[in-house]
């Protein structure tokens, strides 16, 4: 059985990757699209963050069983915020111990839900060698100490001093490190992480190590995000180099093909960003929990931006019933909100503002509402208008290109336990700043439910194409059930 790499180009544009390849830019992309296929339009979870799709791709199901609900979101639990790097000014504002805390130890050993498997669990219980460099969903069966190996981890250690359980061999940043590799990423420092990832693959495949890598290559989102979408050829083919560098060690790209299957994806897009949406302001009137407002105890709502996302939080169980609807007002009103959703019982709500309501629930239909079908094949109940989502229907099915996969990712977004009570997601152009007040406008960012960041590229060969996407309709999703059914794991 041939081994697999799992490259995974944070925020990969496809238009951008296919625009890197033309150019010849990208030898190591352009030999996969030789070989197999290309997918423009590989469709994110929602919100369209990292942690989001990083979590659904390692673990192949979406928010509502992970329970990864965003970057920013409230802990009912823990009554306070939880920040996994928007940016190191919205840190600062939060808690900095609190924010690498939750990013390096509490996504993968309390946040995420304990009955989902990561692939690496799933390949780590049959025996397969499983490794992965820098990646926030790291959660495997083997326990790894902190590394000891520089000055700077050393003193990094008077914070981090945990094990944690991850893949046979687990390099994250400069924390951990299960082999002494001489390999350096200043603490994960950007622009220095796709490095790192490429050095360590290339000390792996040069000595036979693994049979199943995750490379991880951010680099690509944090350039992005400063010059924006146009820009990214550039750092596409920095990440390609740290594929061809992998291969090189393995013994060239060719031969590297040969033995080795090799899955390419993006975790979601990005797209613009020319304006910023005052979330704070809009809810001056109310008691906002957090850096500025009120103290937990007295608070009426959370608000958790998520760059071309946020949510709202009613904080005061009681009043929900109330809170809720004028929430949702008040945020319709919000220049630059495109869409608002929110749960009233078993039932999704959506509203396009300015295009009207739709209402939508799994299978069940009424008599006077039959079932639809969307591109996946999921059955869903829909009423009311469908310009909310400037969706068609046709022959059963529910189509809407402009936000692809909407009701599944939105109803995933509603009934995720850590999630918001109102999502709102982003105009083409808008975003909403963190709690550092810190934006991207003037570059790129995504997070929203339109298709301009919520769709990235694929790239496959030596694989077989996940059953889900028999019709085209590809997600994130389908991402882990491919790498496991690679090492002869049936799906669950």
């Amino acid at each position: 059985m041939k081994r697999l790499l799992l490259a995974v180009i944070d925020g990969c544009k496809p238009s951008m990757l296919e625009r890197a390849v033309e150019r010849g830019e990208a030898p190591a992309i352009a030999a996969v699209l030789e070989r197999g296929a290309f997918v423009p339009e590989l469709c994110a979870a929602f919100p369209s963050v990292t942690p989001v799709c990083a979590t659904s791709i390692a673990t192949g199901v979406l928010q509502d069983r992970h329970h990864i609900a965003a970057m920013n979101w409230w802990s009912r639990a823990e009554r306070r915020y939880v920040e996994y790097g928007s940016s190191f000014r919205a840190a600062r504002k939060l808690g900095i111990a609190k924010q690498l805390t939750d990013t390096v130890y509490n996504l993968n050993g309390s946040h995420m839900a304990a009955d989902i498997e990561t692939i690496y669990e799933s390949l780590d219980d049959v025996g397969v060698r499983t490794a992965g460099t820098t990646y926030l969903v790291y959660r495997g069966r083997h326990e790894h100490p902190i590394s000891r190996e520089t000055a700077l981890t050393r003193l990094a250690g008077t914070l981090f001093r945990k094990p944690v359980m991850g893949p046979r061999e687990l390099f994250y940043a400069d924390i951990f490190a299960s082999r002494e590799t001489g390999c350096r990423s200043q603490m994960g420092l950007p622009g220095i992480r796709d490095q790192h990832s490429g050095c360590v693959g290339a000390w792996l495949a040069a000595r036979d190590l693994y049979d199943f890598l995750l490379l991880s290559l951010p680099d690509n989102d944090t350039y992005s995000h400063k010059n924006g979408p146009h820009a990214q050829p550039t750092s596409i083919a920095a990440a390609d180099a740290q594929i061809v560098r992998v291969a090189e060690a393995a013994g060239g790209l060719e031969r590297f093909l040969d033995t080795h299957a090799v899955i390419i994806c993006a975790d979601h897009s990005h797209a613009p960003v020319e304006r910023r949406i005052d979330l704070r302001g809009a809810f001056g009137d109310w008691e906002v929990a957090g850096p500025g407002g009120r103290a937990v105890e007295e608070a009426e709502l959370a608000l958790c931006p998520n760059q071309r996302a946020a949510m709202v939080y009613g904080l005061v169980g009681e009043a929900r019933s109330t809170v809720i609807p004028r929430v949702v007002e008040t945020a319709s009103a919000i220049p630059g909100v495109d869409i608002v959703a929110w749960r009233e019982g078993e039932e999704g709500v959506i509203r396009g503002v300015g295009r009207g309501e739709l209402r939508f629930r799994v299978g069940n239909p009424a008599p006077a509402h039959p079932e639809l079908r969307d591109a996946r094949g999921n059955h869903w109940t829909v009423e009311g208008d469908l310009g909310a989502l400037s969706a068609t229907t046709s022959d059963g099915r529910f189509d809407s290109p402009d936000y692809p996969d909407a009701l599944r990712r939105v109803w995933a977004a509603l009934t995720c336990a850590t999630a918001g009570d109102v999502l709102l997601s982003a105009g083409p152009g808008w975003e909403f700043p963190d709690w550092g007040g810190a934006d991207h406008v003037g570059g790129g960012s995504h997070g929203s439910l339109h298709h301009s960041d919520s769709l990235g590229a694929l790239a496959f060969c030596g694989v077989d194409r996940a059953p889900a996407s028999a019709d085209g309709a590809w997600s994130i999703t389908d991402v882990a059930p491919m790498v496991r059914a690679h090492f002869g794991i049936a799906p669950n």
